[in-house]
C-alpha cells in the first residue's frame, strides 16, 4: 500500500503517554499477561511491532465461539426462549420448531443470524423414554457449554436438580429460568380481581428457590420471565447475570449477539464495538496508507469498510435483522426506516461513502487526553494529525456513534421505550 513508511508513521507521533496509568475499559479484551507483553513489544519496536499482536486479538474476536445450552423438561419452552434470544419468530428461517410434545432428540445447535460463532443448543429433555436422566447426564457432553439454562414452565422437578448438580461437578455455571410467567400474572386467571404483580411474582421465585434449596441446590439464581415479551419481568436481570459469569471476550460476544429490545441493550453494543476502534485504528496505521480523491485522508479503506459494516450488522441496522425487529415489534419495516437519518445504512458501504464520511468529521479534533483515556496506555503514541490511525479512528469512532443513535432510534419505534424498564430484584 502507499503512505509513508512504518518507521516514519511511527516518527509522526506528537504526544506519548507511555507512562501513562490509567486504565481502559478497552483493556478488558486483554490479559495481564498480554498486556505486559504489549508493553515490551511497543517499548523495543514502536507501533510496528505490535501489530502481530493486535491482528491476532482482531482475530480472535471475530471466531471466538459461545454455545448457550438449554433444557429443561419436554414443553417448558427451550424452543421458544432460543427463537427469542436470536431475535426470531417461530416462522421465520432458521426458527428452532416449537411443539408440545418433544421434537428434539439430540442436542441440536441453533446458529445466531448474525454472528456465525455463535450457537444455542437445544438438547432433549431430561427424563424421556430415549432420555432418561442417568443416560442423558452422560451422552449430553457438557463440557462443550459455556453456561447451561435449564427452563421450567412451573415448578422445577427431580430431574432439573439431578441435571443442575452434574453441571455444577463440571464447575459450569448454569441458571434456572421459570418461563411463561405471563400466563401465571394474567388478570384471567385470577377472575379478573386486582392483584399486586410486583408480590406475585416475588412469591413465585422464592417459591422456586425454596424448593431447589431443599434438593440441594445452593444458592439457585432464578429468573422469571416470558418468551413473547422479554422487555418485561426478569429478563435484564438474567442478561446482567449471563454477561458477569463469561470471560472478557466471551462477554463481548454474547452482548452483541443479543436482540435490540431497548436503548440500554444498544448502548451496550455500542460501548463493546467501541473497544475494537482503537485496534482497527492502530492496524490501518501500521498496514499502510491509501489517500482518498478529494481529501487528504490516510487509512485503510478495508479496515474502514468492515468495521462500518460489522458495526451495521451488529448494531442490528441491516435489512434482515430490521424486517425482524419490524415483525417481532408488530410494527412495518417502513416504520423502522423512516427514523433512519444516515448513508451508513441502507446502501453498500464503499470507498465513495467513506470519503463522503470524511468530509463530515474532517474538522474533528480529538484532544491527545482524550484518546489516552479510550486507547490502551501501553501502546503509548498519538499520531500526527494526518496519519492513518488518527483518520481511521475519528472515521470509524463518528461512524458507529452515527450508527448506534440511528438504531435507539429504531428501537424507540419499535417498542415505544427508550429505556429497559424497570425489573423486580431477584431475592
Amino acid at each position: 500500500m502507499g503512505g509513508a513508511s512504518s518507521s516514519n508513521r511511527v516518527g509522526e507521533t506528537s504526544h506519548c503517554f507511555e507512562n501513562q496509568t490509567v486504565e481502559s475499559s478497552n483493556s478488558s479484551f486483554f490479559t495481564e499477561e498480554e498486556l505486559n507483553k504489549l508493553k515490551s513489544d511497543y517499548e523495543t519496536g514502536g507501533v510496528e511491532k505490535v501489530k502481530t499482536v493486535l491482528q491476532q486479538k482482531v482475530t480472535e474476536l471475530d471466531k471466538t465461539e459461545l454455545n448457550v445450552a438449554v433444557t429443561g423438561e419436554t414443553g417448558a419452552g427451550k424452543s421458544s426462549f432460543i427463537n427469542a434470544m436470536r431475535g426470531l419468530q417461530p416462522n421465520d428461517e432458521g426458527a428452532a420448531k416449537v411443539d408440545s410434545i418433544e421434537t428434539t432428540m439430540e442436542p441440536t445447535g441453533y446458529k445466531h443470524p448474525n454472528l456465525p460463532n455463535v450457537w444455542f443448543w437445544d438438547l432433549p429433555g431430561i427424563g424421556t423414554k430415549k432420555f432418561p436422566a442417568n443416560k442423558y447426564l452422560k451422552e449430553m457432553k457438557f463440557k462443550k457449554y459455556d453456561f447451561f439454562i435449564i427452563i421450567s414452565h412451573c415448578r422445577f422437578t427431580e430431574n432439573d436438580t439431578k441435571l443442575a448438580k452434574e453441571i455444577k461437578s463440571l464447575g459450569k455455571n448454569l441458571y434456572f429460568v421459570r418461563s411463561k410467567i405471563d400466563n401465571d400474572l394474567n388478570p384471567k386467571r385470577w377472575g379478573g380481581g386486582i392483584f399486586n404483580e410486583v408480590e406475585e411474582m416475588m412469591k413465585i421465585r422464592k417459591d422456586c428457590v425454596s424448593k431447589l434449596q431443599e434438593a440441594g441446590i445452593q444458592t439457585p439464581s432464578v429468573f422469571l420471565i416470558s418468551n413473547f415479551d422479554l422487555n418485561q419481568y426478569d429478563f435484564s436481570l438474567l442478561n446482567k447475570a449471563l454477561e458477569g459469569c463469561l470471560p472478557r471476550i466471551k462477554k463481548s460476544v454474547y452482548i452483541l449477539a443479543l436482540p435490540n429490545l431497548n436503548s440500554d441493550i444498544v448502548e451496550k453494543k455500542r460501548k463493546e464495538l467501541k473497544k475494537r476502534v482503537w485496534m482497527l485504528a492502530t492496524l490501518s496505521g501500521v498496514i499502510g496508507a491509501v489517500p482518498l480523491p478529494g481529501v487528504s485522508l490516510a487509512g485503510d479503506i478495508g479496515i474502514l469498510i468492515g468495521g462500518i459494516v460489522d458495526f451495521r450488522q451488529c448494531l442490528g441496522l441491516n435489512d434482515s435483522e430490521l424486517e425482524r425487529l419490524a415483525k417481532r415489534a408488530g410494527k412495518s419495516v417502513d416504520d423502522l426506516k423512516a427514523v433512519i437519518r444516515t448513508p451508513l445504512v441502507g446502501e453498500e458501504i464503499t470507498p465513495d461513502v467513506i470519503n463522503r464520511l470524511a468530509w463530515g468529521v474532517a474538522a474533528v479534533t480529538i484532544s491527545a487526553i482524550e484518546l489516552a483515556l479510550d486507547i490502551i496506555p501501553v501502546v503509548g503514541s498519538i499520531f500526527g494529525a494526518g496519519s492513518s490511525f488518527l483518520m481511521t479512528y475519528k472515521l470509524l469512532n463518528a461512524a458507529l456513534n452515527d450508527l448506534a443513535e440511528n438504531a435507539q432510534r429504531v428501537v424507540e419505534v419499535a417498542f415505544g421505550s427508550k429505556n429497559d424498564p424497570n425489573q423486580t430484584s431477584v431475592q
